[in-house]
């Protein structure tokens, strides 16, 4: 059976090597990173652009929150491999070093006058704008806008990563996770000081709008691809059951060249890895995976409804 296949995210995303040739040498670094924060930093990098069209920015703040979110993990390169390849919670003494990837990261920039103008990627992009975010707990003003942009990208591809999502259904649970950081908590604080931080969200509610229009181009993505794949299901079941037809022709005919020249038709439609004996089986697992990529596609759709409902309430 051919293999399905389809990229998480939509075709459409910008590119790293579209890039101006000048800053190539710089941001080959983040292959230096392990496997994951590498195919993290990409997925960050072109989420980042893609919110940034939705969001109508110009080229340049769009190209630049490109590079920013490329290499907003760079810092990473310089965490001991035992804290970052860690399965399970992290102690607190292990996430302090953790943290100091975002400082460590913007360092690393700034001795690169090619990655100096990005560095607000790595320095940034845990910062909140309720200013519970690290390093410096900077508040909503005080955090460039590429730096919300980025977090937004961020956390989404995280939690992505994290349920190891194949297909967009139920994807609709992580944005509701995201909605969370982006709405004040309902609890009321004694404090002042607490008072004026809470009734900010952590996450900046526009980028993450722009998220969810993202995110349901990309489900219309996959459907099409799924529906691509039902063509190709329907196509060989159809060359299947054009076999059976010539079974029963076969099994009718009462003379020894008839029988012979039905089964020559059954063989020269048979494909690679099917037999006589075993073609039925695989008819089924076609009418089988047939039904589930149908009821796939309409989970999708139904994704799309409840993303559009989905309202943050800032």
């Amino acid at each position: 059976m051919l293999e399905e296949k389809y990229d998480f995210y939509s075709p459409s995303n910008i590119k790293i090597h579209d890039l101006d040739n000048t800053i190539k040498d710089s941001l080959s670094v983040v292959e230096r990173l392990d496997y994951f924060t590498k195919v993290h930093s990409e997925n960050v990098s072109n989420l980042s652009a893609r919110i940034c069209e939705y969001m109508h920015c110009n080229n340049k703040f769009t190209i630049h929150c490109l590079i920013a979110g490329y290499i907003h993990d760079v810092g990473k390169l310089f965490i001991p491999h035992e804290i970052l390849a860690k399965n399970g919670k992290l102690t607190n003494e292990e996430f302090e070093i953790m943290k100091t990837h975002t400082t460590l990261g913007y360092e690393y920039c700034m001795k690169d006058i090619n990655l100096r103008p990005y560095s607000d990627g790595p320095w940034y992009h845990h910062e909140a704008l309720n200013g519970t975010g690290y390093p410096r707990g900077l508040r909503k003003n005080d955090i460039p806008y590429s730096a919300q942009i980025i977090r937004v990208a961020d956390e989404y591809d995280a939690l992505v990563t994290k349920r190891h999502y194949t297909t967009h259904v139920n994807i609709s649970e992580t944005l509701k996770d995201l909605i969370k950081d982006a709405e004040p908590p309902k609890n009321i604080v004694a404090l002042d000081q607490l008072k004026e931080n809470e009734h900010l969200g952590k996450i900046n509610d526009k980028p993450l709008k722009a998220l969810f229009k993202a995110v349901i181009d990309d489900i219309l993505y996959e459907i099409s691809g799924v529906m691509n794949y039902v063509d190709y299901l329907n196509s060989q079941i159809r060359r299947l059951e054009n076999i059976m037809k010539y079974e029963k022709k076969m099994l009718n005919a009462k003379k020894p060249t008839q029988k012979d020249y039905y089964k020559t038709g059954m063989q020269l439609l048979l494909e690679k890895g099917e037999t006589l004996d075993n073609f039925r089986q695989i008819y089924q697992e076609y009418k089988d995976a047939l039904v589930l990529r149908k009821k796939r596609i309409d989970d999708l759709y139904n994704e799309i409804k409840i993303i559009k409902r989905l309202k943050i309430h800032i």
